[in-house]
């Protein structure tokens, strides 16, 4: 399995882990290379093994998912973090994102879309369950503003597009024939231009104000 995502599971819950393991295990293109039982766990492991795609509960004894999100930042772990949790309030939804999870969906997920959302993630694009966009959507409405849209050059409009339509950096070079190192700069100043802090939020910004691809 060379080529197979490697998944990291963390969790409190022995039971939540086993049956994503159970189910994860049969998927030809999906690895589960280890668990966690919480966050500061999780971080460890997830240096130690260096995961594709970690899978994180929110609430957690100890660190909990927020938390080692951030830490896993902070050490610059490449590993792609999609949320799966059966909390839904904003008060957990709007940091986790802000704190850099790729992707958010809910415990009770069918289990083949909840394969096709790893995948996703581990391509490089953003996954959020509908009602997890409009929480975002109306925060963005009060914190960014149309006029700061009128900086960005038509280029830059055409990669934010793309970004909304959940393109990941290569997708996005091989549509506007560009390299990946010239895309990585124009998403670099759409986020200073927006003053937006990543990728989900620049989504969302484009989703709000009509810029699609």
């Amino acid at each position: 399995m060379a080529d197979a995502i490697k998944v990291l599971l963390v969790d409190d819950h022995q039971v939540v882990r086993r049956g994503l393991r159970t189910f994860l295990e049969v998927q030809d293109d999906i690895e589960v290379v280890g668990e966690a039982a919480e966050g500061a766990e999780g971080v460890a492991r997830a240096e130690e093994l260096r995961p594709d795609v970690v899978l994180m509960d929110v609430k957690m004894p100890g660190m909990d998912g927020i938390d080692a999100l951030r830490r896993l930042r902070e050490l610059d772990n490449p590993a792609r973090v999609l949320i799966v949790t059966s909390f839904t309030e904003q008060r957990t939804v709007v940091p986790a994102l802000r704190a850099g999870a790729a992707g958010y969906v809910y415990k009770d997920v069918d289990p083949d879309a909840l394969a096709g959302a790893i995948r996703s993630v581990h391509a490089g694009h953003i996954l959020l369950q509908p009602e997890v966009a409009g929480v975002l959507l109306s925060q963005e409405e009060t914190n960014s503003g149309q006029g700061r849209g009128s900086s960005l050059t038509e280029r830059e409009r055409e990669v934010l597009g793309l970004i909304a339509d959940g393109r990941s950096n290569r997708e996005i070079a091989r549509a506007l024939v560009l390299s990946e190192k010239t895309v990585k700069t124009h998403v670099s100043n759409i986020l200073m231009k927006l003053d937006l802090a990543d990728r989900t939020q620049a989504a969302l910004w484009a989703v709000r104000h009509g810029v699609t691809g």
